[in-house]
């Protein structure tokens, strides 16, 4: 079997119990589908701004650029967030996205 055969992860069992992340300012997506990105970039937004916390880092990759362009289209609609773009080259560079939020 070649590895672009092999078959997606098994999803977690119904019931399974949802793993509890501290809130801080870098949300790090590279153990998260794409598909989850957007449920969780928005909770975690919600949760941060509850804490107050204002200015906030995304890690998502450098790679094919799907869950960056999710990320930045969920900044985009969120009457919160200020500003946003790439962030500095020691944090991430265009693999991360900072954020700004009133």
């Amino acid at each position: 079997m070649a590895a672009d055969d092999d078959p997606e992860p098994p999803e977690p069992p119904a019931g399974a119990d949802a793993v509890e992340l501290p809130i801080g300012d870098v949300l790090d997506l590279h153990s998260f589908l794409p598909r989850e990105t957007r449920d969780l970039v928005r909770d975690w937004l919600d949760a941060a701004y509850a804490l107050g916390l204002r200015d906030l880092r995304i890690v998502h990759g450098r790679g094919a650029g799907v869950q960056r362009q999710i990320v930045r289209r969920l900044l985009e609609a969120d009457p919160r967030v200020v500003d946003y773009g790439d962030a500095p080259l020691l944090a991430g560079g265009w693999g991360a996205t900072w954020v700004k939020l009133r």
